[in-house]
């Protein structure tokens, strides 16, 4: 099978590292999403929609959407499970996952797209034609991001890991979503919020969060 990917983009790397955590191995393309490689032909031939991840399967199958394709994996490699074992847990899993997507990733993203000049007619990921990029935006993904970071500081008060006592998708999106806050889009760490840090410290130092 094969993964098309791009090295510094959230979505894919969750999945990444979502298969590491499995011990899967795959084949993988790089995909430029900065020079538009998304766009070309050859790829939306793969994904109409024009985003990453994509995965072709050895039959030809093409998923797309990070965490479908990591429920894919989840319901054939059950252990070690990243998305629940009981209908509760995952439950608070896929809330939580949801959180950190629409509190944390997207602002992020909004940021990104919206200040990064070589999205300038390019502000909305995807194959969906010439948007471009409103910087009033910007200050208002920033103060987002501010929230999620707080509330993450509030939760990790209570638990060990983003939906409780054990690593799961949920901190892989989180950790993902703040190393793209911190880097691509250039919201600094709060380093004021303790128990965010130790968390980060501890979900950095998996081997899978390399891959």
């Amino acid at each position: 099978m094969l993964l098309f990917d791009q090295q510094h983009a959230p979505s894919p790397r969750r999945v990444r590292i979502f298969l590491a955590e499995k011990g899967i191995a795959y084949d993988r393309k790089q995909i430029n999403i900065v020079r538009g490689e998304n766009l070309s032909p050859e790829f939306l031939e793969i994904n109409p929609r024009g985003r990453l991840p994509a995965l072709v399967l050895d039959d030809g199958t093409v998923l797309d959407e990070s965490v479908a394709i990591c429920r894919y994996f989840e319901e054939l490699y059950p252990d070690p499970p990243l998305m629940g074992t009981d209908a509760l847990s995952k439950a608070r899993i896929e809330a939580r996952l949801r959180h950190v997507e629409f509190d944390g990733l997207l602002p992020a993203s909004e940021v990104f797209r919206n200040a990064y000049p070589r999205f300038q007619s390019r502000a909305f990921g995807g194959n969906v034609g010439t948007i471009q990029a409103i910087p009033e935006l910007v200050n208002r993904g920033k103060v987002l991001v501010s929230i999620f970071f707080k509330r993450l500081e509030a939760e990790l008060n209570k638990s060990q890991y983003i939906a409780g006592e054990g690593f799961s998708i949920a901190d892989i999106a989180a950790l993902c979503t703040i190393d793209f806050a911190t880097t691509s889009a250039r919201i600094p760490f709060p380093d004021n919020y303790s128990a965010l840090r130790s968390w980060y410290q501890t979900v950095t130092a998996r081997p899978s969060t390399t891959a």
